[in-house]
C-alpha cells in the first residue's frame, strides 16, 4: 500500500498539460505617449560657392625655433650644425623649415666673410711699405761662476711682411759665448728673403744672407740664391714649405784665401700649433757643393706665457763637410730663451 502511495505524485505529473486549468492573465496596460518638444533654429544660408581660404604648412614650435635662433647667435657653424641636427631628430616633420633656416644662416655667414675677406685685401693693397709687419724678439744669457767662468748670451730676430702675393722675411741672429776669458763662439747671421707667390702652392723665392763664425774659421759668408717652392701644407695650425734652387757663395776664411763657389740651395720650414700655448717648429737648410757643403737645423718648442711672452727651448745644428785645418766639422748649441712678439 504504501509503495502504491509513493507512486502517485508521478502519475500526477505525469498528466498532460492541456488537462490542467487555463490560467487568465490581466491585460497588458496602454502605452503611454511621450512627447519630444522642438524649439524652432533659424541656420543662416548655405553659402555657395564654399569659400576657400589658404593655410601655410604647420608652423615651426617656438621653442625649437627659439633653440635655433640662440645657436646662430653664436655664429658658430659647427654649433648650429649640431642643434639643427638634434631639432631634425625630435621635430622630423619640421625638417624643411628648419634646413631653410640653417640655408639662410649659411648663405649670411658667406656674405659676412667674403666682405671681410675684401676689406681686407683692400687695406693691404691700400697700406704703406712700413705697415702690415709683424716679429718677434728672442732673448737669452747665461752666466756661471766657480770652478768655471763662463758668460754668453743669444739673441735673434725676426720681421715678416705678408701681402696679397709678396712676403718679406727679415732675420738676424747673435751667439756670443766666453769661457774662463776666451771667446769659444762667436756667430752672426743675417738674411732677407722674398717670395711670389704664383698660384695657391707654388712660389718663386729670392734669398741673400751673411754669416760670420771666426771659431769656423771664417770671417764672412755672403749667400745669393734664389729658386721655386710649394707650400706641402698649408693649414690654420700646421704649414710646410720647401725650397729648391741655385745658389753662389762668397766666403772670406780666417787663414785660407777667399773663395766663390757654386752651390744647390735646398731648404725646410716646418710650424705647427699643437695648441693654443705650444708650438712646434722646424727649419732646415743645406748648400751642397763639390768642396765644402753646409747642413743647418733649428729645431724648437715654444710655450706661452701670456698674450706675448713665450718660452723657447732650442738646439741647432751646423755641419760642414770640409771645413778649414783646426776647426771642427759639427757645431751645435741648445738655447733657453724667451721670445717676445708683436
Amino acid at each position: 500500500m504504501s509503495m502504491r502511495l509513493m507512486g502517485l505524485p508521478l502519475l500526477f505529473a505525469a498528466v498532460p498539460a492541456q488537462a490542467q486549468p487555463l490560467i487568465h492573465l490581466p491585460p497588458a496596460p496602454e502605452a503611454v505617449p511621450f512627447i519630444v518638444p522642438v524649439w524652432p533654429v533659424a541656420l543662416p544660408a548655405y553659402p555657395w560657392p564654399i569659400p576657400f581660404v589658404p593655410a601655410g604648412p604647420p608652423r615651426l614650435a617656438e621653442n625649437v625655433r627659439a633653440m635655433l635662433e640662440s645657436a646662430m647667435r653664436t655664429g658658430d657653424s659647427a654649433t648650429v650644425a649640431a642643434v639643427v641636427k638634434v631639432a631634425i631628430d625630435t621635430q622630423p616633420y619640421d625638417k624643411d623649415e628648419i634646413r631653410a633656416m640653417q640655408k639662410a644662416f649659411n648663405d649670411d655667414m658667406a656674405r659676412q666673410l667674403a666682405a671681410k675677406a675684401n676689406a681686407e685685401t683692400q687695406r693691404i693693397r691700400n697700406s704703406d711699405i712700413l705697415e702690415l709687419w709683424t716679429g718677434k724678439v728672442e732673448l737669452g744669457a747665461f752666466r756661471a761662476t766657480g770652478n768655471t767662468s763662463n758668460f754668453g748670451y743669444s739673441g735673434a730676430l725676426n720681421l715678416d711682411r705678408k701681402g696679397i702675393n709678396w712676403q718679406h722675411t727679415i732675420q738676424a741672429t747673435a751667439d756670443y759665448q766666453k769661457d774662463r776669458g776666451a771667446v769659444t763662439r762667436e756667430q752672426y747671421l743675417a738674411s732677407y728673403q722674398a717670395r711670389y707667390t704664383l698660384n695657391d702652392g707654388l712660389f718663386t723665392f729670392g734669398r741673400t744672407q751673411w754669416e760670420s763664425n771666426k771659431i769656423q774659421g771664417y770671417y764672412d759668408r755672403y749667400s745669393l740664391s734664389t729658386g721655386l717652392g710649394y707650400r706641402v701644407i698649408k693649414r690654420k695650425d700646421m704649414t710646410l714649405s720647401m725650397e729648391l734652387g741655385p745658389a753662389v757663395r762668397r766666403t772670406l776664411y780666417v787663414t785660407d784665401p777667399a773663395e766663390t763657389t757654386w752651390s744647390t740651395l735646398a731648404s725646410l720650414d716646418f710650424s705647427w700649433n699643437v695648441d693654443n700655448a705650444l708650438k712646434f717648429t722646424q727649419t732646415a737648410s743645406s748648400y751642397i757643393e763639390t768642396g765644402n757643403s753646409t747642413f743647418t737645423t733649428l729645431t724648437g718648442i715654444e710655450a706661452g706665457m701670456s698674450k706675448h711672452l713665450k718660452a723657447k727651448l732650442s738646439y741647432s745644428f751646423e755641419h760642414e763637410t770640409s771645413p778649414p785645418d783646426g776647426t771642427l766639422k759639427t757645431d751645435t748649441i741648445s738655447r733657453f730663451s724667451l721670445v717676445y712678439g708683436f
